[in-house]
């Protein structure tokens, strides 16, 4: 389980100096700006995402382990914030996505070994797109403001992230259930939360738009794949 607590801060950060450095933030071009560029890098993270997942899955790669994870995660979660206005953002942002997609290959791996894994993991990846195809067009439709949802969202994934842990560690099955619910809540708020940002003009920088987009997408995709994987053993 990944999760991300890089972008719930409500102050808007610095833009990248890709043309935005002049523009006042909120104004209609420069959200329109950062939505574009926001959505076409984070299409390409997830074709890049899943390519890794895919080769990872074919070739039956270990899994990297707890440790592992969270030290590649965080690590790369920091690069990238670090690089998010140098010519090394970008870079860092295929690392970290690619890292994440070496990550699922074992868990599809997992999925799929189970009574009607496919449809799992079709379902699973169909109700993601659906979900945030929904949040994100009720956002720029209705340009409502979210930003009061980052202390509680990033509270709630502080609280997730121990007890998923403890879940793995303890072996407890319940709990990981549990917190596989609580993340795809947490998920969707996310979801919410960014595409309001942005929308409002609290994010300039797309490259940490896109990288909370994708650890949501991420987390609500792994999260209803456990809870769907749940009802797929049981048959």
């Amino acid at each position: 389980m990944s999760t991300s607590f890089s972008n719930l801060s409500s102050e808007p950060r610095h833009p990248m100096p890709m043309g935005d450095a002049h523009t006042t933030a909120g104004h209609p071009e420069q959200v329109r700006r950062v939505l574009r560029n926001t959505y076409a890098l984070l299409a390409m993270t997830l074709v890049f995402s899943a390519g890794v997942a895919v080769a990872t899955l074919t070739l039956q790669l270990p899994a990297p382990g707890l440790v592992l994870t969270l030290a590649g995660y965080f690590g790369l979660l920091f690069a990238v914030f670090k690089l998010q206005n140098s010519a090394w953002a970008l870079p860092a942002v295929f690392a970290l996505t690619g890292f994440m997609g070496y990550t699922l290959g074992p868990l599809l791996t997992h999925s799929l070994a189970l009574p009607g894994g496919t449809q799992t993991v079709a379902l699973a990846l169909a109700a993601t797109g659906a979900t945030f195809l929904a949040l994100s067009s009720y956002v720029l439709l209705t340009r409502r403001d979210f930003s009061f949802m980052g202390g509680f969202l990033f509270v709630g994934m502080v609280i997730a992230l121990l007890c998923g842990i403890a879940a793995m560690v303890f072996e407890m099955p319940a709990l990981g259930l549990a917190v596989s619910a609580m993340v795809a809540l947490l998920s969707a708020g996310l979801i919410l939360f960014e595409t309001s940002r942005i929308v409002g003009g609290g994010e300039t920088n797309y490259v940490m738009a896109t990288v909370s987009l994708y650890v949501s997408v991420f987390n609500l995709f792994t999260s209803l794949l456990s809870l769907f994987g749940v009802g797929g053993s049981s048959d």
